[in-house]
């Protein structure tokens, strides 16, 4: 029996993980959850899985934590803090880890087990984003199992041969083609991204997402994150990874080979099918989720991006192939200015315009550990920061 830590439990991927969790009670049981600041629906996440330990993001969360789960009988222990989450992390107790804490933040925690050997369900993109080097030498060095939990990643996944080993080289692979749905804004007028509102911004006409990713779906810095994720999941050069729009969001991603063949993987949009294959693999399991009708679908479309109406995609590749500490900046202010957004400081178009600058300032640093590339996701954050109100 696999004995899970969710970090990330009231998320939209935490919610998902556990609703698969709950159909296998025989495979699965739930060593801890955790939430940064949502402690009432950690509280009730406690009371129904009971796991060993559950971790808020502070001092003041745990108390009132605690106090919840001793009123219903629950004696869940209860931490606080970073240094906690990577002890669930990397606990003997647990042998798997879903890494699905949204941005930098999730890099300690996921990093740790990634040390501690475990089969680490990765939904957490930043990690490879901005470690991803590092993270990859950690999990070979521990033997770690890595499996993708994005679904364009784990289609991809689920396309390559099973002796896949980072090397496309070897297998005949052409390019990686990594579908993107175009978010809420595929077809509106550019002119008009201006006028964008959190709310429009949010409201992806496919998947059920958090705040942040809605938003980064919207600009496409999204996908920009999986090509660099795929780059180090998968050992493709920036060259050989494609972005297609495919507004269905049925094909979740394909592989192109040398003999012509593009192998994909479709189903419906659901967050329970890649945590289902990640969870049981290399089996299949029931993951509570519809087959597709494609008859009913009828016809499935595809065009390339255009980089006027995204230009965050621009930004990741050019942020790719300058490699070092690049994709580190990028995504510290990329964050920055996503909240910005979302607090309404700025306007939509102004977060592109935010991480090219952070880009042009921050200048590369030498990337020889995890604390170098924290050093440049806080001096990005800070530049950022500096930028929005000047």
């Amino acid at each position: 029996m696999q004995s899970i830590t969710i970090l990330g439990s009231t998320g939209s991927i935490g919610l998902s993980t556990l609703d698969v969790v709950a159909r296998h009670p025989d495979r699965y049981q739930v060593y801890a959850l955790t939430a940064h600041s949502k402690v009432d629906e950690l509280a009730a996440q406690c009371v129904r899985f009971r796991p060993q330990v559950a971790v808020v993001g502070s001092a003041e969360g745990a108390a009132r934590l605690t106090q919840l789960l001793r009123g219903q009988g629950v004696a869940t222990e209860v931490g606080h803090g970073e240094q906690a989450l990577c002890a669930v992390s990397a606990a003997p107790e647990c042998t798997t880890v879903m890494a699905a804490i949204v941005g930098a933040a999730g890099l300690r925690p996921t990093l740790a087990a990634a040390v501690a050997g475990k089969k680490v369900l990765l939904a957490n993109k930043e990690a490879l984003v901005i470690s991803g080097a590092l993270f990859m030498d950690a999990i070979a060095a521990s033997g770690a199992t890595l499996l993708p939990i994005d679904s364009e990643h784990n289609a991809i996944f689920q396309c390559l041969p099973l002796d896949y080993r980072r090397a496309p080289q070897h297998h005949g692979i052409r390019k990686i083609l990594l579908t993107a749905s175009g978010g809420p804004f595929l077809n509106r007028d550019v002119s008009t991204l201006g006028d964008v509102t959190p709310e429009q911004a949010v409201a992806h006409p496919n998947w059920s997402m958090g705040r942040k990713i809605s938003v980064d779906s919207a600009t496409m810095m999204n996908k920009g994150l999986e090509v660099i994720e795929a780059h180090w999941l998968f050992g493709a050069p920036p060259e050989q990874i494609e972005v297609v729009i495919h507004p269905q969001s049925v094909i979740h991603s394909m592989v192109s080979y040398a003999d012509g063949s593009v192998l994909a993987q479709l189903g419906n949009p659901d967050m329970r099918t890649p945590i289902a294959h990640a969870l049981a693999y290399p089996e299949r399991i029931d993951a509570g989720v519809d087959p597709i009708d494609l008859a009913r679908i009828g016809q499935l479309d595809f065009r390339k991006p255009d980089v006027e109406r995204f230009p965050c995609l621009r930004i990741a590749f050019e942020a790719l192939h300058a490699g070092g500490s690049a994709a580190a900046v990028m995504n510290a202010a990329n964050e920055v200015a996503v909240e910005a957004f979302l607090d309404r400081q700025v306007g939509f178009r102004r977060i592109p315009e935010l991480i090219a600058q952070v880009l042009d300032r921050v200048p590369q640093a030498p990337v020889d550990g995890l604390d170098s590339l924290l050093a440049q996701d806080q001096r990005a954050r800070r530049c950022a920061r500096e930028l929005l109100v000047a």
